[in-house]
């Protein structure tokens, strides 16, 4: 498949669009739409030259100039939607929108000086990760900054109602994938944008950081439950194609990570674990260091919440020789008779 592609969806007023991103993903979908007095592009895409040369062909095929482009919407703060905004608006002088917390999360994450450079190495370590996986967390973790720089200036989604480019949207706070991600529901045709919060075929990452949401895998299923409730005709997502069976989708995803919960909580009955060891034996190491982060953060997001729940404890061990304290998780047998 030849970027960018573009699909003109006539009964929703709205073009998807496809912008490179590396990984086994391969595009993100962007999304815009012309209003009365310009044009708004939802979550742009990752950076580099590639990109944005993409976006230079879209706008010449679709006859809309930089200086037309009003309002850059971000549903959260991840590279592969967020990376391009500030790019995308020194070259058209676009409002850049987002909610707060994805903005402190974006501060966080991404840059040389940013705090999670730091924290999440010896985070993991403490969790059991081999010094193989977790020395290449640094650099793996700053090859980010040319995807995100220069960081746009950005304005705040703060009302549940968000009206931008001639459309009315209700807000919906879908967190747990992303700290501040944020879901825009189309009443009137309804229709959402739900960034990562809902995709199809593929379950969206939940990741427990340090320093981010403690309890990640709760907000995300609490986020479903909102989304299950309202009468999606047609969900546009973040990747792969839009869908129609949204509820359907919703239930299946709570359905995915109860299993998961389960399932984790045999294998720490069986014996106490590192969050690494559960890790490797649930996904494997045979990918690099891109995957084996998220493996691992979202390993230690369903953990805690076997602990948040009472059916697990966090319990340090001491290790002979050891830097750092080590913690394994065990079966709450009080409560889990």
């Amino acid at each position: 498949m030849k970027l960018p592609e573009w699909t003109f969806h006539e009964e929703e007023q709205l073009t998807q669009v496809k912008i490179s991103m590396s990984g086994p993903l391969r595009w993100v979908n962007s999304y815009l739409w012309r209003g009365e007095k310009g044009v708004v592009i939802v979550d742009p895409g990752p950076r580099s030259n590639q990109t944005e040369e993409e976006w230079r062909v879209v706008w010449n095929k679709l006859s809309i100039s930089p200086q037309e482009i009003t309002d850059i919407v971000l549903t959260h703060h991840h590279p592969d939607h967020y990376g391009l905004a500030g790019w995308m608006q020194e070259e058209t002088g676009a409002s850049v929108w987002m909610s707060q917390r994805a903005h402190q999360e974006a501060e966080f994450m991404w840059g040389k000086a940013a705090e999670i450079n730091h924290v999440l190495p010896a985070y993991f370590r403490c969790h059991g990760m081999t010094e193989k996986w977790a020395e290449q967390l640094l650099p793996h973790l700053e090859s980010f900054d040319p995807q995100v720089s220069p960081p746009p200036l950005v304005q705040y989604v703060e009302e549940d109602t968000f009206k931008v480019g001639g459309r009315r949207f209700q807000v919906i706070e879908t967190f747990g994938h992303a700290p501040g991600h944020l879901s825009f529901y189309e009443v009137d045709r309804e229709l959402i944008l739900c960034g990562d919060a809902v995709l199809p075929q593929i379950s969206p990452n939940i990741s427990l950081l340090p320093g981010s949401d403690p309890e990640p895998l709760l907000h995300f299923m609490q986020g479903l439950d909102e989304l299950g409730a309202l009468s999606v005709r047609k969900a546009f997502p973040g990747h792969r194609h839009p869908m129609k069976s949204f509820r359907e989708r919703v239930n299946s995803l709570k359905i995915h990570h109860e299993e998961r919960l389960n399932q984790m909580e045999r294998m720490i009955g069986e014996q106490p674990q590192t969050a690494f060891e559960v890790c490797i034996a649930l996904f494997g190491e045979k990918f690099g260091i891109h995957q084996m982060r998220f493996a691992m953060a979202e390993t230690l997001a369903h953990l805690q919440e076997l602990v948040r729940q009472g059916r697990a404890d966090l319990t340090p061990i001491a290790e002979q020789g050891s830097k750092h304290p080590l913690y394994v998780y065990v079966i709450n047998t009080k409560d889990n008779p």
